[in-house]
């Protein structure tokens, strides 16, 4: 086992060590005399680490996972331990040989270190942050740091970022914008910062990030600076000389000098960038809109054309009910809300809004700006392009009432003949009846009116007293398509195509509507499932497939021989693992092997399929691609030329990305997809790029917090088929505000599109599965100790008292860094305050969780106990297994594969009674922990999908038992509050409580207050 340390040093970057388990102790005295004389002219130097990787060793292990070696050092580091022997890092457990140390004290070790700076820090991180080889478990600080760069990441692809000139000569830099929340996070990753950061002397503790000292800060400027420039890199500058050369500069790949034009005011440039970020930061009190206006038809003279405005107006930031028209902003009419300097700010925001739409920029020169004018052609284009854009740079704007988006859509009609297919009556090559017709609103548009909308060439056009969206160029092919193609017969396989795709099959108008009848229908309706002949179980697959298994391997061999992707996203538990085997069997049954899957997963999943394979398919060939030893180039081919099976992980397959895409897969696997939710990460760029006859998704979730992952998921599957994502993601909003009619008309046409490839069937529906126990929940509830009550006031008054004086997206941080300081006071007043204080009799929440377990313990069962808070954790571990007398064992992120399945392993195999504390982000899925039968959810995450997930863990397939779900509650605090508010709303739960804690922050103060307040009844007397 070897442990890998970092930490962040300044202008030396990322600066790296090891320790490793084989080196053999330090038992001799070196070191004595330096300890006890720790100062004056005679101090040794200090001895070298036992455990420390050579710089060979060291540079040995940066290359095996891809990263450069980087610039050899030594270093000294402090660590506890006595002055002839430190401690081994708590990964490496108990070592033989190594001295016992009573009374640890800190004291100073040489250590070989390696420097990474610029992007090689940020790619190190990157391919650790994909999961290090199992034998490799990462320090403290390193995951840490792996925090800080994911949050880099999201600054700068939301852009939330500035350009900055730093230094003597300057470099340009780009720098993070922290306002509200972002500040809050940054706070919050400095409180969470493990004291090993500090080893290497790194920085002065509680520096404020103005001085550049902050560890956590200097991480996160490089590290935003790396991801900004990794965005911006092929962008084209323009501007003037100076901009042009300040633009250059912050899209190379690294930090340099730059190189302006003789005559630039560096210093006023360096000036005016700081104002800028610093104006960025300071929160404001109003709000730009643009409004646009449709014409007028009584003002307007016979003839003349029409004419759109796009007004500008203002709004409150703490009541958007407060708007004014700039033009009475100009005048002083009104507006007593507004901050002093409102003219100041929005002639700011207008400058920054014409980057959107240029049009603004001709206004600005007017002495008071305060509307652009333009025509049909540009109000449409406002509404198409600019509008988008503005909104998604946090500008709002408003269209008129009842311009939705509305615009003419193709309906397709297929029906079915009297055929005989293949596959339980469908077969891809037979042929069906199809007719297409131009409709809007569902009711349809004759030829006549579509000949008239061409002649009129505008792209914004009243039609039955409603105005629509028409591409002229677009309407002249629809007209043509419905002549030549409006009718006829095709192929099942292509009028399932034209049916899902959102453009209708190549139509030159989206496809609104699909009317079929027969399988077709059937599918099309997400009823294959019951209409496709169940697949028998292969000769060669070693189990027995249950009904709904047979069927679902029957709908993913029907949709591959189409080429076709599909989504199994059957509840946790129902076994899509074996469904997909059995497929993988089946399809070698007659001897003929169709070319290698490959399985992509995350690393902790890696030796559970290749278990799996061998249980229930030992006739397919499996090699497991990963680690430093995996092979490559020619290699690689011939492995995987020789195997039915290769499972890999998304860490490897980002690393080897061009590698792996270049061979001839037949099908490609994600397997826990959730993976790839993010469209714009490498790893899901990187799987994208796999080429293959059909591909297949495997999730529990296909949504977790929002229908933006969907797309990412099904563009995995079936590239192209939901259209641009940023198209698709304004339907979703619509979808996730659930406004009305047209809601309801874009979630059937999302479900049209996605019905026929998604399978999902739930653990609940006893027509599925009916030998599953029950699942009985409770809630279990708790008191807080007058310690805990007194933590809890203080915590309240002070977010009372800051809430009047924030808004925005600062209000918004406040009451989520509240929502999580009580929540911590609600578990333990020492995991609130982080002090290590002792445990036992300070929490009624633990000596609830301790009663709960015991009984549990003493009837001999098994218990799963989940926390979000992996410091938490680490406490309870030990403190539980002192008082139950039992084991405990503690599975969270930094836990290496090897050792995550030896746990579990010993807890599926033990005879014993025992309890395991686990991570719900690490061990939240993909785990099978049958052995319990009683779930525990110390602290909630207010999310009932994420705690379902956990609680699959026991409640699946191959529980004999009924499973009792425990959800700890402390009454009379925010936590019963929020437990009634989900279950009485469950519906708003699923759609707005599924983000996690953010839908808080919408609450009214008054309703914060009722939330947070503490009721007499909470405090145990």
């Amino acid at each position: 086992m070897r442990v890998l340390h970092g930490a962040w040093d300044g202008a030396d970057g990322l600066v790296v060590w090891a320790e490793d388990a084989a080196l053999p102790p330090c038992a001799d005295g070196r070191g004595t005399e330096r300890a006890d004389r720790a100062d004056g002219p005679t101090r040794q130097a200090p001895p070298q680490h036992p455990y420390a990787l050579s710089a060979d060793a060291l540079g040995a292990l940066l290359t095996g996972l891809g990263a450069q070696r980087g610039d050899p050092a030594e270093r000294r580091v402090l660590l506890p331990g006595s002055g002839a022997h430190p401690l081994p890092s708590p990964a490496l457990g108990t070592l033989p040989g190594a001295p016992e140390v009573d009374h640890p004290r800190l004291h100073e070790w040489r250590v070989p270190c390696t420097a990474l700076r610029g992007d090689r820090a940020d790619r190190a991180l990157a391919l650790l942050d994909d999961g290090p080889p199992g034998d490799l478990a990462l320090g403290p600080a390193l995951r840490h740091l792996l925090s800080v760069r994911a949050f880099a990441l999201r600054l700068a692809a939301t852009g939330r970022v500035l350009p900055r000139l730093v230094g003597d000569p300057p470099q340009a830099v780009w720098r993070p914008v922290l306002q509200g929340a972002d500040a809050e996070h940054l706070r919050a990753l400095r409180t969470a910062l493990p004291p090993s950061a500090r080893a290497l002397d790194t920085g002065a503790p509680g520096a404020e990030h103005a001085n550049g000292t902050d560890p956590v800060y200097a991480a996160l400027c490089a590290l935003t600076d790396s991801a900004a420039r990794s965005r911006s890199r092929g962008a084209r500058p323009g501007g003037d000389r100076a901009g042009r050369h300040l633009a250059a500069a912050l899209t190379r790949p690294s930090p340099a000098p730059l190189r302006a034009p003789a005559g630039t005011d560096l210093p006023g440039l360096a000036a005016r960038l700081r104002d800028r970020h610093t104006a960025a930061e300071r929160p404001s009190g109003a709000r730009l809109v643009l409004r646009l206006v449709e014409p007028d038809p009584e003002h307007r003279e016979p003839g003349a054309p029409e004419r759109w405005r796009v007004e500008f107006w203002v709004r409150s930031a703490a009541d958007p009910s407060l708007q004014l028209p700039l033009s009475d902003v100009w005048l002083g009419a009104g507006g007593a809300w507004l901050p002093h300097d409102v003219e100041t700010r929005l002639l700011r925001e207008l400058r920054r809004a014409s980057r959107h739409f240029p049009p603004i920029r001709g206004a600005l020169e007017e002495l008071a700006p305060s509307a652009v004018e333009t025509g049909t052609g540009g109000a449409y284009a406002f509404i198409r392009d600019a509008a988008p854009r503005l909104d998604a740079a946090g500008f709002a704007v408003v269209l008129p009432e009842g311009m939705d988006g509305s615009r003419l859509g193709l309906r397709l009609t297929v029906r079915e003949g009297e055929q005989t297919g293949s596959g339980g009556g469908i077969g891809p090559s037979d042929l069906v009846d199809f007719s297409f017709e131009a409709v809007l609103g569902g009711a349809p548009v004759d030829m006549a009116e579509l000949e008239e909308l061409a002649r009129l060439k505008q792209p914004l056009v009243r039609l039955r007293g409603r105005w629509v969206e028409v591409d002229p160029a677009h309407l002249r092919s629809a007209l043509d398509f419905l002549r030549r193609r409006g009718s006829g017969r095709m192929r099942r396989d292509e009028a399932l195509r034209a049916a899902a795709a959102p453009a209708g099959g190549g139509a030159p108008l989206p496809l609104v509507g699909v009317e079929a009848d027969g399988p077709l229908g059937d599918l099309l309706a997400g009823a294959a499932e019951a209409r496709l002949e169940p697949m028998d179980t292969p000769a060669d697959f070693d189990g027995a497939l249950r009904p709904y298994q047979r069927r679902g391997a029957a709908w993913l061999r029907f949709l591959g021989r189409l080429g076709l992707g599909a989504v199994l996203a059957d509840d946790m538990g129902l076994g899509k693992t074996v469904q997909l085997l059995a497929v993988l069997t089946e399809e070698r049954a007659d001897g003929a092997a169709p070319g290698p899957t490959l399985l992509v997963c995350p690393v902790s999943l890696v030796g559970n399929w290749v278990r799996e394979a061998a249980r229930f398919a030992p006739g397919l060939r499996v090699h497991a691609h990963h680690g430093p030893s995996r092979p490559h180039g020619n290699a690689l081919a011939r492995t995987a030329g020789a195997c039915d099976l290769v499972v890999t992980t998304y860490g490897v397959v980002t690393r080897d990305a061009d590698e792996l895409a270049a061979l001839p897969w037949h099908r490609v696997v994600c397997d826990e997809a959730q993976a790839i939710k993010n469209p714009s990460t490498d790893q899901a760029r990187a799987v994208r790029g796999l080429e293959a006859d059909c591909r297949i998704a495997l999730t529990g979730t296909p949504v977790e917090n929002n229908l933006g992952e969907l797309w990412s998921i099904m563009e995995f599957a079936n590239p192209g088929l939901l259209g641009p994502r940023a198209s698709f993601l304004r339907g979703a909003a619509r979808i996730e505000r659930g406004e009305g009619e047209e809601a309801e008309r874009a979630a059937g046409a999302l479900k049209r599109a996605t019905g026929p490839f998604i399978l999902r069937r739930l653990k609940t529906d006893r027509s599925i599965i009916q030998d599953l126990p029950d699942k009985n929940e409770f809630r279990t509830w708790c008191t807080l100790t007058p310690e805990q009550a007194s933590l809890y006031k203080a915590a309240v008054e002070e977010m009372t008292r800051r809430l009047d004086e924030t808004d925005g997206i600062q209000r918004k941080g406040l009451v989520l860094s509240t929502m999580a300081r009580l929540k911590q006071i609600c578990n333990h007043p020492a995991q609130f305050l982080g002090d290590g204080s002792a445990l036992a009799g300070r929490s009624g929440k633990l000596e609830r969780l301790e009663a709960v377990l015991q009984e549990a313990l003493a009837e001999g069962d098994s218990a799963l106990c989940f926390t979000q808070y992996a410091a938490l954790g680490d406490r309870l571990a030990p403190y539980l297994s002192a008082r139950l007398g039992a084991p405990v064992l503690w599975l969270h992120g930094g836990t290496p594969r090897p050792r995550r399945e030896e746990m579990v392993r010993r807890f599926q195999e033990a005879r014993e009674p025992m309890v395991f504390l686990l991570s719900l982000k690490a061990a939240g899925t993909g785990l099978t922990l049958t052995a319990a039968n009683h779930v525990v959810h110390i602290d909630r995450w207010w999310n009932p999908a994420v705690e379902d997930q956990a609680t699959d863990r026991a409640f699946r397939i191959g529980q004999r038992r009924d499973v009792q779900v425990r959800k700890l509650v402390c009454t009379g605090t925010l936590e019963e509050r929020v437990d009634a508010m989900i279950e009485r709303k469950k519906a708003l739960a699923e759609r707005v409580v599924g983000t996690g804690e953010d839908w808080l922050t919408e609450l009214s103060t008054d309703e914060l207050r009722e939330v947070v307040r503490l009721a007499p009844e909470a405090v145990a007397r």
